[in-house]
């Protein structure tokens, strides 16, 4: 008995291995994606026209690539849940785009850094998923660093930028606990339902035009090359995390994003902000550390004294 519940929880601690890995590589790819919205000097619209498009192209391919003939019956074993999931995507998508188009793009991510906390209050609310309190204070602490980034942009940019980006954190929470509720089917496949709805909104509204050079050239290097499977790979994370931990790992792109804007773009962040990340930064490595020690502590008690 203990031997079977020894390798039970070797497993488990395997797969919050995996999760980690998986969504950490998904959000590192995913950072470019605050400076090439940024960049671009086309409409909303018409940036989440050739999003939308270029994603459900890039999805397509990708998931064609791992599942081949299978791929349609996985998108129908997703059922009313993968349905939910394609139009949060959709919803965080036209959230954040708009968002960082009519505002700071510091202040869009530090809105999306209350998705760990919504995510874990619908993950309790709806499946009675319980996190740790190690994981509530890592929420806790983080969430402060990012208020710490924002604090210096408060009130630049238009209202709707605010709320749309409001509109995305919900979005990004609700996908990755809704995703974690059907932790057995792999809820990427429904991402370019998510991608078409995007661009047929965006089209009904008047977004298909042709955005013109240099802007494509942006928006191509961001949709087909790093959002695909950056989204992929976020969108795995519950498979194998509470949604709340994958959202949190997000929390790196507040950091690495918010720079990369300064960097390339001269938007300067305020004092506080080199603060605030140093905060998150901190957090996050300590975490990580934590989980080291406590697997490696773990693995050796399995293993037992050596003769």
């Amino acid at each position: 008995m203990n031997k079977v519940s020894d390798d039970g929880e070797r497993r488990r601690r395997s797969l919050r291995l995996k999760g980690f890995l998986i969504a950490g590589l998904g959000v590192l790819l995913l950072s470019p994606d605050s400076l090439l919205v940024k960049v671009t000097e086309v409409s909303p619209l018409v940036f989440l026209f050739w999003r939308g498009l270029l994603l459900a192209f890039g999805f397509t391919v990708i998931n064609t690539l791992r599942y081949g003939r299978d791929l349609p019956g996985l998108m129908v074993k997703g059922g009313w849940a993968g349905l939910y999931c394609a139009f949060a995507f959709f919803l965080s998508t036209v959230g954040f785009v708009t968002g960082i188009k009519y505002t700071a793009a510091g202040n869009v991510l530090v809105i999306l850094n209350t998705a760990p906390v919504i995510a874990a209050l619908l993950a309790w609310a709806f499946w009675r998923e319980r996190l740790p309190l190690r994981t509530w204070l890592l929420i806790g602490v983080c969430v402060g660093g990012a208020t710490l980034m924002a604090l210096g942009e408060m009130g630049k940019g238009e209202p709707l930028g605010l709320v749309m980006a409001g509109l995305a954190a919900f979005g990004l929470a609700s996908n990755l606990a809704v995703a974690r509720s059907r932790s057995t089917v792999d809820m990427s496949v429904m991402l370019v339902l998510g991608a078409l709805l995007t661009t047929l909104v965006a089209a009904a509204l008047g977004g298909a035009q042709w955005p013109g050079w240099p802007d494509m050239g942006f928006i191509t290097l961001l949709c087909l090359g790093f959002l695909p499977s950056a989204t992929i790979l976020i969108q795995t994370g519950p498979r194998y995390l509470p949604a709340a931990e994958v959202s949190l790992l997000l929390l790196l792109e507040t950091v690495i994003g918010t720079f990369l804007v300064w960097a390339f773009l001269a938007e300067v962040p305020p004092p506080l902000s080199f603060v605030g990340g140093g905060i998150i930064l901190a957090a996050l490595a300590m975490n990580g550390a934590f989980e080291a020690l406590r697997q490696r502590r773990r693995n050796s008690l399995l293993a037992g004294p050596q003769p």
